[in-house]
């Protein structure tokens, strides 16, 4: 992008602005964009960066933006599903069986999250149980950034079922009908009568200590509305798409090639942030790892042999990820996702190391097409642009 730009003469910046998607397009691969907050991205990361400001010689700025599947992705067969099952214990306590797996990305936080809000039970109150697979209902897999959208909705869509079941045990409780009642906070209580209520420890125990009683268990599997991809690629195989740019500043040193990256703007389309602290250590661990894919990670193979092991193979440390990492969240409520939440995990690395390529160009004139961009490469290219040895 950044080249085009300079061949007809534009702004590196100018020229994403000119080829930005909008809510309702339809991209070439048929992908459908719903909600969409693109150019509030890029907006925001310009504001952030201020690339037009005059740097010291051996700094300069980059940018580059991504979008990509936020609601499930389906590419595995014509399935993109996932189970939940609700179980409402005797004390008042929700567990939560679901498929989507927690791998260190907050999941079960925001499934637990989403359950409590949806039941109307304190988030204290509930337990998520996704590891034991004798009892996890069906998920295709918790990859391709889906876990909180499609996890969450069939979370949703079991919650929605279970209150309705803690509605009508409590109505007959209450003595009132099922559309009076409210549910929050684990209580049920009457519309513009709180004082008439139960907690919903008091209606488990209803439901289950009485003639031909019954378990406040439900279940529901959620399958979201996307298409598979034809055999020429083309399909809506997201049922909602992430948006986001990053822009980087970095200081080269043209002596050594040394890059330091001074500064990263992340700026995302989340549609809702269910946990915003959660959705902000996303970006910064996709930062970090987008940092080493950018100029530290490789592998080295001889004749097909891998030469490469976990002793040499580097990885960024504390001291090699700038302090300044700003992360901007955009949100515009998905209606598909689960209360206005789109993935967010890959979108955080993806746009990295272009953007700190773009930058390393804009601060010393020399172009890296072959990740990491060590200073060996640097140096090197520096050389031959200036016709050195």
């Amino acid at each position: 992008m950044d080249e085009a730009a300079a061949e007809i003469g534009l702004d590196p910046f100018e020229i994403r602005r000119r080829n930005l998607y909008s809510p309702g397009d339809v991209s070439s691969l048929a992908f459908r964009f719903g909600t969409c907050a693109q150019r509030e991205c890029l907006e925001a990361v310009i504001a952030a960066l201020k690339p037009h400001e005059k740097r010291p010689r051996g700094r300069g700025v980059g940018i580059a933006g991504l979008f990509g599947p936020g609601g499930g992705t389906r590419v595995h067969g014509n399935s993109d599903g996932c189970g939940a099952i609700l179980k409402l214990e005797d004390d008042g306590t929700l567990q939560v069986i679901t498929g989507g797996q927690e791998i260190g990305q907050g999941g079960t936080t925001i499934i637990a999250q989403i359950a409590a809000e949806t039941v109307g039970v304190p988030y204290s109150g509930v337990r998520v149980e996704n590891s034991d697979t004798n009892l996890m209902p069906w998920d295709l897999g918790t990859h391709g950034s889906r876990n909180t959208f499609v996890a969450g909705n069939a979370v949703v869509g079991a919650g929605r079922k279970l209150r309705r079941r803690i509605a009508e045990v409590a109505a007959e409780l209450l003595e009132t009908s099922v559309d009076d009642l409210v549910i929050a906070g684990g209580r049920v209580s009457v519309h513009g009568a709180p004082h008439r209520g139960v907690t919903i420890a008091e209606v488990a125990r209803a439901a289950h200590y009485r003639n031909n009683g019954s378990l406040l268990i439900v279940e529901h599997f959620y399958d979201p509305p996307t298409e598979e991809p034809g055999p020429d690629g083309k399909g809506n195989k997201s049922a909602a798409y992430a948006f986001g740019f990053h822009g980087a500043e970095v200081e080269v040193d043209e002596q050594t090639g040394e890059v330091k990256v001074l500064r990263l703007v992340a700026a995302h389309d989340i549609g809702r942030a269910i946990n915003p602290k959660g959705v902000e250590g996303q970006v910064e661990g996709g930062v970090a790892q987008g940092l080493g894919f950018a100029l530290i990670e490789n592998m080295f193979a001889d004749d097909g042999t891998l030469m490469s092991n976990l002793q040499d193979y580097k990885i960024p440390v504390a001291l090699d990820v700038p302090e300044a990492i700003e992360t901007i969240l955009v949100e515009t409520r998905d209606p598909e996702g689960p209360y206005g939440a789109k993935g967010v995990a890959e979108p955080g690395i993806i746009p990295v190391a272009p953007a700190i390529v773009n930058a390393i160009a804009d601060a010393v004139g020399v172009r890296i097409r072959d990740l990491p961009a060590t200073p060996e490469k640097i140096v090197g290219a520096l050389a031959a642009r200036d016709g050195r040895r």
